[in-house]
């Protein structure tokens, strides 16, 4: 059964940054995009980062970009998710999401095309 688990979600003020780790198991992450949604009270999940399993693509939502970084380590399969500058708009429960790569690794993480999710993980920004 395959399962995905989140962790390094937390409270830190605006303008410190956080690392979420995400390990997978019961599947291969080799064929699959993984990534990072995120849902802020009141709003719809978003996509914030993905990474292709074929090539270094990489996709970021347009709030995120030149802040977050996004790396895989397929042999440990663990996906991390590097947050510096944060906002307060960033506050929001981050949930680990993989899929098989079928479509682009933005078609995927833009669509949610995703096969499974974990429970998420909270992160607070605020002074």
């Amino acid at each position: 059964q395959a399962h995905l688990v989140e962790s390094g979600g937390g409270l830190v003020q605006p303008g410190g940054s956080l690392r979420l780790s995400c390990v997978a198991s019961g599947f291969t992450l080799d064929n699959h995009v993984i990534g990072w949604f995120r849902q802020a009270p009141g709003k719809e999940h978003e996509g914030v980062s993905c990474a292709s399993s074929r090539n270094n693509s990489t996709y970021y939502a347009d709030p995120v970009k030149g802040r977050f970084t996004i790396s895989r380590d397929n042999a440990k399969s663990t996906v991390y998710l590097e947050m510096n500058t944060l906002k307060p708009e960033d506050t929001a429960v981050y949930y680990c999401v993989a899929g098989i790569e079928i479509l682009s690794v933005q078609e995927m993480c833009v669509m949610h095309f995703m096969d499974y999710w974990g429970k998420g993980t909270l992160v607070t920004v605020s002074s």
